[in-house]
């Protein structure tokens, strides 16, 4: 069997857009990435289609991610993410309705993080060319421990957010966000200090 045979051809897609490497519109890895997708809106029209007790909602998003969900993590449905393999969650996070989570880039968030609802956390970007439109280019979000997202929030690629930030409801975050601070606006911008 030639090496090309044996690869796995998810964990090539997770390969290339952990790298930031862009992923072109006509690629097998963009066909990937959509037949992967197809897998996540079918999980999250299930997390979504009716009601499940908080174990449940649990199992789904294990299932989701590929990787098993702490028990002291609670999310409050509606959910959806149109990837699903690129998220990592620490523990006693709380995810509030109406979150959209487009992980291709890969979204990483710290134990005891708090993420208002309709929170949307966007990993990709397409190019500016209009001949290139259909690439993409991925950069992860981080959010750090004890961050506290409020609600409306959009976080753009290629952020990281600080232990023990606040980001203030209906914030655009274009950019890092230091730990220990209070940001508000779009774009967000740091408005004060938190005293440890």
């Amino acid at each position: 069997m030639s090496d090309h045979a044996a690869r796995n051809p998810l964990a090539d897609l997770l390969e290339a857009l952990n790298a930031g490497e862009t992923i072109t519109g006509d690629s097998p890895l963009h066909r990937m990435m959509h037949e992967t997708s197809q897998n996540a809106l079918r999980i999250c029209a299930e997390l979504n289609g009716g009601y499940h007790e908080p174990g449940r909602v649990r199992e789904l998003l294990s299932e989701l991610i590929g990787s098993a969900v702490d028990e002291s993590v609670t999310v409050f449905p509606p959910f959806s993410t149109d990837f699903g393999k690129n998220i990592a969650l620490g523990a006693r996070i709380f995810i509030n309705s109406g979150c959209r989570f487009q992980d291709q880039g890969g979204i990483v968030i710290g134990d005891d993080c708090l993420i208002g609802h309709n929170t949307v956390l966007a990993t990709l970007n397409h190019d500016l060319d209009p001949a290139k439109r259909a690439d993409l280019h991925p950069a992860p979000i981080v959010i750090g421990r004890n961050v506290w997202i409020g609600a409306n929030v959009t976080v753009l690629p290629g952020v990281t957010i600080g232990d023990d930030a606040v980001v203030a409801a209906a914030s655009v975050v274009t950019k890092d966000v230091p730990a220990g601070t209070v940001v508000v606006g779009s774009p967000a911008r740091v408005v004060r200090t938190i005293a440890p």
